[in-house]
């Protein structure tokens, strides 16, 4: 059976290569530990298709050293003793390990000593964050590269060659891709080139060739295949976290444009538990008391889409986005709330004067509990001035309002009246 044109595509050197140049280009690290023959051990992180597993076998290739594929999560220790053994024969072996980010402790614990002798040079690939994911034993050995989506040229780039390649691609089938098929394959695929590749051959080979044998690939035809199936991304991948934490300072800068756009991305990508939880977080994190009646409607909404479901819950998701990001915006609780615990974290559990302490019980008294408590609703306006925070922290104010809207700058008046008297 015949590999797929995205496997026989491979490059073979970094010559080769599509993109990536910021770590592989000419005078770049990659580029110069491969002409010194100085290779040490490294994590290529980014989206599916980007060429991870390219830039590995284009240094086996370039460098003429055994090259050996495994996954961290389906094969075994014994898989792993094997390449060990292939390096004690032929010197170094180079080891493009997938899904590095699920490598359990008994193979990261047989790992690690080759890695120091330099018989096994790691590259590992992973979708996910290396600095979250991946322990620290691992990523102390080796150096960590961020392998980014292709521009739409580079992937158009590498669609022509594919097409030209008679050996390796389709150039002996004579294909016509027309431009506009052409565009929508290089955007539709998201950056993805191996999915660009794998597309372009199955509209190639499910296209009937006219009676000059030429094989038509229209817009039409690329969009069946195609289908935009890459544009959701990975809901459980790095890119997934970066598209939320987009969406939220977007948010928070007020940006309404770029809210939808982020918010668009998720619906895309089905995640509704995530959006309704970021919502609720924003409301109360970013608006907070500028607008305190929009966290009830954030929740309403929020109730609403989760009732409804995917695709009718963006409707409300819009409308609360849209309110979220244009409101006044304030994080002084928040504040207050954090320089409350860096206290608590700083002086610990500090006495609590003894007129607040509970009083209900027989002999609290004697304890000098309650005593000379004063009870508010007893004074004029229910107020009186009595110590409330430990003595330690008697003079520390930690709410401090901004009076970005109405609202707060009545509860900054407030709280400055109160502090007056």
């Amino acid at each position: 059976m015949q590999q797929p044109l995205a496997f026989r595509m491979r490059p073979k050197t970094l010559a080769e290569i599509v993109g990536q140049t910021d770590i592989i280009g000419t005078n770049k690290i990659i580029n110069r530990m491969v002409k010194a023959k100085r290779l040490s051990s490294m994590i290529l992180y980014g989206p599916p298709g980007t060429g991870k597993t390219s830039i590995a076998s284009a240094i086996a290739g370039t460098t003429n050293y055994a090259f050996r594929i495994l996954n961290a999560a389906v094969d075994s220790k014994k898989e792993l003793q094997i390449v060990a053994e292939e390096a004690k024969i032929s010197g170094t072996v180079i080891l493009l390990l997938d899904e590095i980010h699920r490598l359990d402790k008994a193979k990261q614990d047989f790992l690690l000593p080759h890695l120091e002798s330099g018989a096994i040079v790691l590259i590992g690939a992973t979708t996910e964050n290396p600095y979250i994911s991946i322990s620290p034993a691992i990523r102390s050995r080796t150096q960590i590269f961020e392998v980014k989506p292709l521009k739409q040229n580079e992937i158009e780039i590498a669609i022509r060659h594919a097409l030209k390649d008679p050996i390796r691609g389709l150039g002996q089938l004579n294909v016509d891709l027309t431009p506009d098929a052409m565009t929508e394959l290089v955007m539709a695929t998201n950056g993805d080139l191996r999915s660009a590749l794998n597309s372009l051959e199955l509209a190639v080979l499910s296209t009937n060739p006219d009676s000059n044998n030429q094989i038509h690939v229209t817009l039409e035809i690329i969009q069946d295949t195609v289908q935009r199936k890459n544009i959701s991304g990975d809901k459980n991948g790095d890119a997934h976290y970066d598209v939320i934490s987009a969406f939220q300072k977007s948010i928070r800068g007020s940006d309404v444009n770029a809210t939808l756009h982020y918010l668009a991305r998720l619906i895309e990508m089905g995640d509704l538990p995530i959006i309704i939880r970021r919502l609720l977080v924003i409301a109360y994190e970013d608006i907070g008391l500028a607008n305190p009646q929009l966290a009830a409607r954030t929740l309403q909404a929020t109730n609403t889409a989760e009732k409804i479901g995917l695709p009718e819950a963006r409707i409300p998701l819009a409308n609360i986005a849209i309110e979220l990001a244009l409101s006044p915006k304030s994080n002084s609780a928040l504040i207050a709330i954090d320089a409350a615990l860096n206290d608590l974290h700083s002086y610990g559990n500090l006495a609590i004067p003894a007129h607040l302490k509970d009083a209900h019980y027989q002999g609290a008294t004697k304890l000098g509990h309650g005593v000379h408590y004063k009870y508010p609703h007893n004074y004029q306006n229910d107020w009186i001035r009595q110590q409330y925070l430990p003595s330690k922290l008697k003079k520390q104010i930690y709410f401090k309002p901004k009076g970005n809207s109405n609202y707060e700058k009545q509860l900054k008046l407030t709280a400055e009246k109160l502090d007056s008297l």
